[in-house]
């Protein structure tokens, strides 16, 4: 190499302090203002994204280099990463990069502080602790944004470096996405270089990140003036401008290839005059590398097989692995390292590692390995980075490029690494596991486990992919074992389910249930029929089906059922009799269903069946009790237990919430949000107990809480995408929020947005969705839309058999949308909304219903339903329909005495549920002498 080679910059790699760097004096000015915004004293600096793109070979880890050295210079810690061609599908590998060293060096104190409750989720997912149980990939997310705001404030200011984001691999790239929408919330400099090659699965996040960019630089070719000083700079002031030129010409202005051309021209000991132009282009060629021949002639037989083992590790490549993997011991692979130095191939990491000059070397090195070499290759460095200690997390890249052969042990493998995977919130990476496992293939007796497998990886995150893998499991004809097709069908259901085909999931159950020996299996399934039919809106039987449920209960309650081991999995059950065993003990069929909680799930599904028919609040609560034994959720019924999923807790809270048993809700409610943050679900899960929350604060008059979790709730729903059923609720319920506060025309605003109207989802609403649809109408002004959509809303709730006026109050806002042209029917309806709320027997249920039916009288008689649903609210936790009765109170009183008590007093319990537009109102009446 000549003496001025080493000065040459431009080719993507490192060069030497103080070397400019040509035609790239922008892009370095505008990292140095970033950098100087990042720096300003007093804690006032603020972050940005900076973005450089660019076509191969055009200088951006050049520029990235001169980057990290000005935030080093200006006192930022600095975490910094490398996408890696071969590693883009290995789970945060370039979060590892970014955190891992940073992290792994705290302080017990420090480490603490910066994880905070984080740790036994984030820990896996950067390599600090071994993966635990199956994480949401959004808590993943979730987790790494507080950890990296933690080491923010502890470490300011903080500049984020990756290079090659291109071939980030996707657990990464989404998250860092997500982490540039907050780059201005943080004292962080986000600096990113990437060329336009993302998969097609990445384009909108790459969209996303360039559009987002705060400074956006796109690196251009050098000019012929730029690349003739590179010329002299390596080969002599002698060269002649024409030889100049068309090296220019030849490399298209390419730095890095331009610089590979003149290590040919060295090599070739080739005179930069005008003579030597023929042969250029033939060097060019040559130089680019992806030929077995160029590397051969260029470093011989036994340092190309180190070079593609080295190819096959990526960004970081551990010498001793890279040799292990080519079979040469420590002197050959010692002097092959050389080599590969001395030919700009190679060069070494602060760290004792080894990476290549360019990846564009790392490309040419790999792709010219032949493809049976390869794939051999593969499968000796799988091994190979297992026996490293590496484990199956990076090993399983590796066999995911071998050839399939029918080997069972390698269908092990990548099973359990796509339970690593799981474990680490990375579904997507355990599912091209599952499905290699499949080419592989498994053994004919595992084919039906790993579908189930695959189908329930993707159970979390893409429904769709759940239902389609689950029925090839069911349907193959070696099938599952009894459990095992009893949890696949259960699966199946849920996905269906929540991809918003109730019918469907509830008829797979049945189905399933029919053609199942009786047993613990049948009888869940059975249960999960009556579950998911629960949800459905529309049912051609649904009183029909809440007496099967009874008698279902009753079956529980009065039949001892003993199995047998062989009986567990299907054979015929042997009644006991009532309530004892065969030796006069207790009833075996307490065991064996309390493993999997049929009888608390069967009594939370009567508890919900008869809060919704709005029966006797009594029953429901006493139904409601026997599923909380010792007052807590029973296992089986936990918030993160599989075995029946998230609803049934969740409905189970909701029966207390109408009940007026605020105290047992919000021990649940509270349960959740703690459950699913602790366990690092932070998708649909943590969103639905979000929603719970919301509307426990706001059945107690604490509206301003009320919307803030509402608000917590959409925003999740709206990441995982419309239509979902958290998304008709999150919408619906803030809707009626906003509304309450007083803000009416937001909330309308809200409601057309997300298109909250008919068609309606198939699973019902909280709260009832064409009821509150009906209702927004009416406050619209639109009374007659209103009375059409309230009066088929209570057609449809009624043939259901449900009469619940606290989820539905149809009857009285039908009442009030009709009064005004048919007073008479206006009445009645109210009048039968009272009598419904009285059958529950709940003081704010009926409370509610009187002060509606009082809208609809005339103002004697109004301020007498008024003073009785005063009577019952102010027994009820319902503050904020409390104060609206107290105000409307006030008002019908007129002159009276009484009027102003009242209109204080609602007013003073408006401010408090932070009821705006109600204690306006009654604000306005106080002045006025409520319009006596």
């Amino acid at each position: 190499m000549a003496e001025g080679e080493s000065a040459v910059r431009g080719d993507g790699g490192a060069g030497g302090e103080g070397c400019p760097l040509h035609e790239r004096e922008a892009e370095i000015r505008s990292a140095g203002q970033a950098v100087g915004a990042l720096t300003r004293p007093a804690g006032s600096g603020i972050g940005e994204l900076l973005v450089y793109t660019g076509a191969a070979g055009l200088g951006k880890t050049a520029v990235l280099t001169e980057v990290r050295r000005e935030a080093k210079r200006a006192g930022c810690t600095v975490l910094s990463a490398r996408g890696g061609e071969r590693q883009c599908h290995e789970p945060f590998h370039v979060v590892r990069q970014l955190v891992q060293p940073v992290l792994a060096a705290l302080s017990g104190e420090e480490r603490a502080q910066v994880f905070g409750p984080w740790e036994d989720i984030v820990g896996p997912a950067v390599g600090l602790m071994p993966p635990g149980g199956q994480l949401d990939p959004q808590g993943v997310r979730d987790g790494l944004d507080f950890v990296l705001t933690r080491l923010v404030q502890q470490r300011s200011p903080v500049a984020v470096i990756v290079d090659d984001l291109h071939w980030a691999d996707p657990e990464s790239l989404g998250w860092l996405a997500g982490l540039a929408v907050r780059a201005r919330e943080l004292p962080a400099l986000l600096v990113f270089a990437c060329r336009d090659e993302f998969p097609d699965e990445a384009l909108a996040l790459q969209r996303g990140l360039v559009g987002r960019a705060d400074r956006r630089h796109e690196l251009r070719p050098l000019q012929p003036a730029s690349v003739a000083h590179l010329v002299r700079a390596a080969l002599g002031a002698q060269a002649e401008d024409v030889f100049c030129r068309h090296v220019w010409a030849v490399t298209a202005g390419n730095p890095y290839e331009t610089t590979a051309l003149l290590r040919e021209v060295l090599d070739q000991r080739l005179d930069p005059v005008e003579e030597s132009t023929g042969q250029l282009r033939e060097l060019a060629v040559g130089a680019r590398g992806m030929t077995l021949r160029h590397w051969l002639d260029k470093i011989g037989p036994t340092t190309v097989q180190f070079a593609w083992a080295a190819s096959m590790l990526g960004t970081d490549i551990r010498p001793d692995l890279a040799a292990a993997i080519c079979a040469q011991g420590p002197d050959t692979a010692a002097e092959s390292v050389r080599e590969l130095r001395r030919h700009g191939v190679l060069t070494s990491t602060p760290g004792g590692r080894l990476e290549f000059v360019h990846p564009l070397i790392a490309t040419s090195v790999y792709q010219s390995m032949p493809p049976a070499t390869r794939t051999g290759m593969h499968g000796v460095a799988a091994v190979e980075t297992e026996n490293a200690g590496l484990g199956l997390l990076t090993a399983s890249r590796h066999l995911l490029e071998t050839l399939p052969e029918g080997d069972g042990e390698i269908v092990g493998k990548l099973r359990r690494a796509a339970r690593e995977h799981l474990a680490i919130g990375a579904p997507e990476a355990a599912q091209r596991c599952l499905r290699r496992a499949i080419s592989e293939p498994p053994a004919d007796e595992d084919r039906a486990a790993v579908l189930y497998e695959l189908g329930c990886s993707a159970l979390l995150t893409d429904p769709a992919t759940t239902v389609n893998q689950l029925r090839l499991a069911l349907a193959d004809p070696y099938g599952l074992g009894p459990e095992l097709r009893v949890d696949a069908i259960f699966r199946l259901a849920q996905a269906l389910a929540h991809s918003n085909r109730l019918g469907e999931a509830a008829a797979v159950c049945a189905e399933e249930a029919a053609r199942t020996l009786p047993g613990p299996g049948r009888l869940r399934l059975e249960v999960a029929h009556f579950m998911f039919a629960a949800f459905q809106f529309e049912d051609e039987d649904g009183p029909g089906r809440s007496r099967r449920l009874a008698e279902f209960d009753r079956m529980l309650e009065t039949v001892g059922l003993a199995f047998s081991d062989t009986g567990a999995g299907g054979s015929a059950p042997t009644p006991t009799g009532t309530g004892t065993g065969a030796d006069g003990g207790p009833a075996p069929y307490e065991g064996v269903f309390e493993h999997n909680g049929l009888v608390h799930a069967v009594a939370v599904l009567r508890c919900w069946d008869l809060t919704l028919r709005g029966v006797d609040r009594e029953e429901a609560i006493a139904l409601a009790e026997s599923a909380l034994p010792d007052g807590r959720l029973p296992r089986s019924l936990g918030w993160t237990n599989t075995t029946w999923g998230f609803e049934l807790p969740g409905i189970l809270g909701i029966s207390y919430l109408y009940a007026d048993r605020v105290d047992r809700a919000e021990e649940l409610f509270t349960e959740a949000v703690r459950a699913y943050e602790v366990a690092g679900w932070s998708g649909g899960h943590l969103g639905f107990a979000y929603l719970l929350t919301g509307m426990l604060r706001f059945r107690c008059g604490a509206l301003a809480d009320a919307e803030d979790y509402l608000r917590r709730a959409l925003r999740i729903a709206e990441r995982i995408g419309p239509g979902v059923p958290l998304h008709w609720d999150a919408v619906g319920a803030l809707a009626e929020t906003l509304a309450a506060r007083g803000r009416l025309p937001e909330a309308l605003e809200l409601a057309r947005e997300h298109a909250f109207g008919p068609p309606y989802p198939t699973v019902m609403v909280l709260p009832d969705a064409p009821t509150l649809y009906g209702r927004l109408l009416l406050a619209r002004g639109d009374a007659p839309g209103a009375a059409a959509t309230l009066t088929a809303a209570g057609a449809a709730l009624d043939a259901r058999g449900w009469r619940n006026t606290v989820w539905a109050p149809w009857l009285g806002h039908l009442a009030r949308a009709v009064a005004p042209d048919q007073p008479d029917r206006a009445r009645d309806l109210a009048e039968e909304g009272v009598r419904r709320a009285r059958e529950s027997g709940t003081d704010s249920a009926v409370g509610s219903a009187l002060r509606l039916c009082a809208a609809v009288h005339d103002r004697p008689r109004a301020a007498g339903l008024l003073a009785q649903a005063v009577r019952h609210l102010e027994r009820s936790p319902a503050r904020y329909e409390h104060a609206i009765a107290l105000v409307d109170l006030g008002e019908a009183l007129g002159a009276a005495p009484a009027a102003r008590s009242a209109l204080t007093r609602g007013l003073e319990l408006a401010v408090r549920c932070g009821a705006d537009g109600l204690a306006a109102r009654a604000r306005d009446l106080l002045h006025t002498g409520a319009a006596g």
